[in-house]
C-alpha cells in the first residue's frame, strides 16, 4: 500500500458562514469515519491561518526566518489527510470524496518514501 497526501487548498479571505462551516465539518466527520472503517485513514489535520506560519530558508551558512506563508497567492494549504491506498486510482477516489466534503480543491500526491524509487 502507498501513502498519499491529500492537500486541501483554501482561498485567502474570510471564512464561510457558520452554517456552511458546520455542514462541512459534519461531512468531514462522516468521510473520516468512512476512511477509518475502510482502513485507509492514516492521519489528518486542519492548519491555523497562514499568518501563523514561519518560513525557514537556508542562505549560505545562515538560516533566514520570515513570518507568514511560504508563497504569495490567492490560496493556501488549509489542511491535509494522509491515506493508504493500493494505487493512485483509489487515492483519487478518496480525493474526490474529500473535495465534495470540503467544497475545496484537493491535491493528491504519493509520499516519496512509500512510492518506490524514482517516483518523486
Amino acid at each position: 500500500m502507498t501513502q498519499y497526501l491529500l492537500s486541501v487548498y483554501q482561498p485567502d479571505g474570510p471564512a464561510p458562514e457558520p452554517d456552511t462551516l458546520a455542514k462541512i465539518a459534519d461531512d468531514l466527520d462522516v468521510l473520516n469515519q468512512e476512511m477509518v472503517s475502510a482502513g485507509a485513514w492514516v492521519f489528518s489535520g486542519g492548519l491555523c491561518a497562514p499568518t501563523t506560519a514561519t518560513v525557514l530558508r537556508a542562505r549560505g551558512g545562515d538560516v533566514l526566518v520570515t513570518d507568514g506563508p511560504y508563497t504569495e497567492g490567492k490560496e493556501h494549504l488549509g489542511g491535509f489527510t494522509i491515506v493508504e491506498a493500493p494505487d493512485l486510482d483509489a487515492a483519487l477516489g478518496w480525493g474526490r470524496k474529500l473535495t465534495r466534503a470540503t467544497t475545496l480543491p484537493i491535491e493528491v500526491r504519493p509520499l516519496a518514501h512509500h512510492a518506490g524509487a524514482g517516483s518523486h
